[in-house]
């Protein structure tokens, strides 16, 4: 009753505080597209009052004393605006302003947007991502978000062929990828160097790799969140490039133009790219596999826009991506992600307050067969219907957002096991979050304090969880800051793979699975005997840094983390037996579908980044030590183990340097050292025999199959890895608005022979992808 009391005269007060004053509010346009200009920076010359855009480029200033202002308009890539502006009691006043593209900043601005953005922003493990960045790093056929994934802080990656990234200890089933706010369940293709989404039309990517705020739910590790442009509003625009690699294509146009003076407009864009990879490397890398590399995709996004006069927006989109990979004689894979939505942001006219909403539907299906076994295969499919809605009201230098999210999702999943067991499991699962969140910052800008909560409630288990979370920056100097988060979080998803496979292309899910099918009881780290009282995963957050501005081009940032993964469901190996009244003898271990571990995840990043001019330098390392716990009740006895993405060391360098008189050419160069992942050594050789139910079965005649004894869980070590790739452009501008560009570069220069598996039984290493030189054209028009 007391804390109620409380926020009542804090509220009252609040509004009592706003009184007299004026409200300035608006939107900031690329003069030349009509695309928001996010990011940039608001206020008033000579003071400390403004503010910075969102992703729809929206500000708002409240609070504002009445009287005569110089208000300063400021973006590292365009001109700055000047607009004086007199102010009233209790105006509430809309603006639009449109930016021409130069970053010819005057000569009176005190502050900068980078500036801005690092002091009034938490920014705890959080990396932005645009096309520029990129743009920065040597590419296999056009750039693409995966390549850069893999320099980020925190980020394990496991191969070129059929490679996953793993996000500070999480697995990529514990890191949520969404697109315009729709989940995608598959964001990465079997080829590592390639993901789904196409790097041209992003507007913004986030990656929160720790400590994420309570607006996510539904993931224990990570989140991935992609925004994409509304397309040209002014007029029509394409690119088309052809590679060694693949092809591309991007077309965006206005449906109904964008005029300054404000109107309705309308704007449609549309994307697709396509592997031919199987077909080129027959001829330029027959050295690689002298069948060629048969990694096939294809990926199709659509999107249609339209903004309001007042800067309210409603966006439609579609995607199918689709995904085949053929070893004719050894395994084929195929998965297919398709999916709707549909997007919304409602601007009150007499408000400081921000609607946001969105329902989508995605769908996403994989298969796996072996063409020399008829039993061995998997199948796995999910679908899903997400929707929320959004409220954010701004209160000077602080805000308030809540808002609520639901998911209802299938998911469905039939195996075969080496056993011969056979699994089928079907869920249906509905989950509801609610979620406040609050951003005070005090009026000197030193301490920034963002406390918010979120209620998780799975219907289908029974449970509510509530996961209170906490950001903090503390602005010890303007380039000293001291920043913290912590957090608690929970999923039911889980992956229909065993994370304990080194190679594995099969990608699928399973949701909630009934208690039945999980084993009863578990020992956790400390041998303690814990019961199962559902499906629900639970993991826990904390981190702290640094972040260090050397001068006004070179930036450390320094962070340590822990994840504690209190409860990780898991495929179990060991399935021997069918759970029935049959076998109710038969231990857990041998007869559950899925078994309880532990793990923890501890490490540091550090981070140097040096931007001035034509040249760039971004430098990453990563200590990383990666914990599991799996406990067997049968004989009382917990293993402790590294799963096998546990990276000890990871040192990323990038480079990028522009030169000529226009700055037309343009060298990158990346450089990356991982140590050697953890693997199971082989201890010996035995028969095995797969009677898989059959009562007619023969041992004494039959010919066993060859099998082996494990060694200790990962008790080995790979190799180090470690691979240089070089790139170089050049650009020509045919016209105003149309530009040829030539990337020339290879990946893998000096040939490392980077080890992928080793045959346990022929005794043949596979390594991962040799030298690739590649060739890249596109046309801008």
């Amino acid at each position: 009753m007391k804390k109620t009391l409380i926020l009542f005269f804090a509220i009252i007060s609040t509004t009592l505080l706003s009184q007299n004053k004026a409200l300035l509010k608006g939107f900031i346009y690329d003069k030349e597209t009509g695309e928001p200009v996010p990011f940039c920076n608001v206020y008033f010359k000579g003071t400390v009052i403004g503010a910075n855009t969102d992703l729809n480029g929206f500000f708002t200033i409240s609070r504002i004393t009445p009287g005569d202002y110089t208000l300063l308009v400021t973006s590292l890539e365009h001109d700055t605006i000047k607009d004086k502006i007199t102010l009233k009691a209790n105006d509430v006043i809309t603006k639009k302003y449109f930016l021409k593209k130069g970053g010819k900043l005057l000569e009176e601005v005190e502050v900068s947007a980078k500036s801005t953005e690092k002091i009034e922003n938490t920014q705890v493990s959080v990396s932005k991502i645009d096309p520029v960045v990129i743009n920065k790093l040597p590419s296999v056929g056009e750039p693409d978000i995966a390549q850069y994934l893999q320099v980020l802080p925190g980020v394990a990656f496991t191969g070129d062929q059929g490679g996953q990234l793993f996000i500070r200890g999480g697995l990529p089933v514990q890191n949520k990828v969404l697109l315009d706010g729709l989940i995608v369940y598959n964001p990465f293709h079997s080829i590592g160097l390639f993901s789904v989404f196409d790097s041209e039309i992003m507007k913004n990517a986030d990656v929160y790799s720790a400590g994420f705020g309570a607006e996510y739910g539904g993931r224990t590790s990570s989140i991935m969140d992609i925004t994409t442009r509304d397309g040209n509003k002014k007029f029509a625009k394409g690119k088309v490039s052809l590679s060694t690699f693949g092809a591309k294509a991007t077309v965006e146009a206005p449906l109904k133009k964008m005029k300054e003076e404000g109107n309705t407009s309308a704007s449609v864009l549309i994307s697709a790219k396509h592997s031919y990879l199987p077909t080129t490397s027959k001829i330029l890398y027959p050295y690689a596999n002298e069948n060629g590399l048969p990694f096939y995709y294809t990926d199709v996004y659509g999107k249609l826009a339209i903004n309001g006069s007042g800067g309210s927006k409603f966006s439609v989109f579609g995607f199918n991506f689709a995904d085949r990979v053929d070893f004719s004689e050894i395994a084929k894979f195929g998965w297919n992600n398709s999916g709707v939505g549909s997007n919304f942001l409602l601007v009150p006219g007499s408000s400081n307050l921000l609607i946001e909403g969105n329902i989508c539907y995605s769908n996403y299906k994989i298969n796996f067969s072996n063409p020399l076994v008829e039993t061995d295969r998997k199948s796995s499919a999910i679908s899903g219907l997400n929707t929320g809605f959004n409220f954010v009201k701004y209160l000077g230098n602080s805000e308030a957002r809540f808002g609520f999210e639901g998911v209802t999702t299938n998911t469905s999943y039939e195996l075969q096991n080496p056993f011969g067991a056979e699994v089928k499991l079907a869920r249906q699962t509905i989950d509801v979050g609610s979620f406040v969140k609050f951003k005070l910052m005090d009026a000197k800008k030193k301490f920034i304090f963002e406390p918010s909560l979120r209620l998780q409630y799975y219907a289908s288990l029974g449970v509510m969880s509530p996961e209170p979370r906490l950001a903090m920056k503390l602005n010890i100097h303007p380039k000293f800051r001291f920043k913290g988060a912590a957090g608690l979080y929970t999923q039911t998803l889980l992956s229909a793979n065993n994370d304990r496979d080194v190679v594995n292309l099969f990608y699928g899910f399973i949701n909630a699975p009934e208690n039945e099918d999980i084993s009863k009881t578990y020992l956790d780290r400390n041998g303690k005997s814990q019961n199962v009282n559902s499906s629900l995963q639970r993991a826990s957050h904390i981190v702290g840094g640094f972040e260090i501005d050397v001068t006004d081009d070179i930036e450390i940032n320094i962070e340590a983390y822990q994840k504690f993964f209190g409860t990780i469901m898991n495929v179990n190996r060991e399935l021997i037996f069918v759970d029935n009244e049959t076998n109710a003898a038969q231990p857990d271990e041998y007869k559950k579908t899925f078994v309880i571990e532990q793990g923890r995840a501890r490490g540091i990043d550090f981070t140097l980044k040096y931007d001035k001019n034509r040249f760039y330098f971004w430098a990453v390392y990563s200590y990383a030590l990666n914990d599991r716990w799996s406990g067997n009740n049968t004989n009382n006895t917990v293993l402790n183990y590294p799963p096998n993405f546990d990276r000890r060391h990871n040192v990323n360098l990038v480079a990028s340097y522009q030169f000529g008189k226009k700055k037309n050419w343009e060298a990158n160069v990346r450089w990356n050292l991982g140590t050697g992942f953890p693997f199971t050594q082989t201890q010996g050789f035995i028969p095995t025999f797969f009677p898989a139910g059959n009562v007619n079965y023969n041992f004494s005649t039959t010919n066993p199959n060859l099998g082996y004894l494990p060694a200790t869980l990962n008790g080995g070590r790979l190799p180090d890895y470690h691979r240089l790739d070089i790139g170089i452009k050049y650009k020509y501008n045919i016209s105003p608005k149309s530009t040829l560009e030539i990337n020339a570069g290879a990946t893998n220069v000096y040939n490392r022979e980077n080890i992928f598996y080793v045959d346990r039984f022929t005794f043949k290493r596979i390594n991962q992808l040799p030298i690739l030189p590649n060739v890249n054209v596109s046309l801008t028009f």
